[in-house]
């Protein structure tokens, strides 16, 4: 199955869709590849020191769901957060 086209906006199609496979967000793997993509930057592979969603509790997930505004957050449970926070 072909990979969606992230658009225009993304520089490094082939690290955007490494990171989307690992898990990242959409804006998170944009904003890497992007970074990476521009020679007069040098982001480092990893991010944070944040643990993966699937190790938060579900009230951390949903209070990070409603620090982003995510809608219909009182309603998921853990795995729907997690996947609306990566889909955000």
């Amino acid at each position: 199955m072909a990979k969606k086209d992230p658009g225009p906006q993304v520089k490094d199609d082939e690290t955007y869709e490494a990171l989307r496979d690992e898990g990242a967000s959409k804006e998170k793997a944009a904003r890497i590849a992007n970074a990476q993509a521009n020679d007069s930057q040098s982001p480092s592979k990893k991010g944070g020191k944040s643990p993966p969603y699937e190790e938060w509790t579900k009230d951390d997930l949903y209070e990070r769901a409603q620090d982003i505004g995510i809608e219909g957050r009182s309603d998921m449970d853990k795995d729907e957060l997690i996947e609306a926070l990566r889909n955000h």
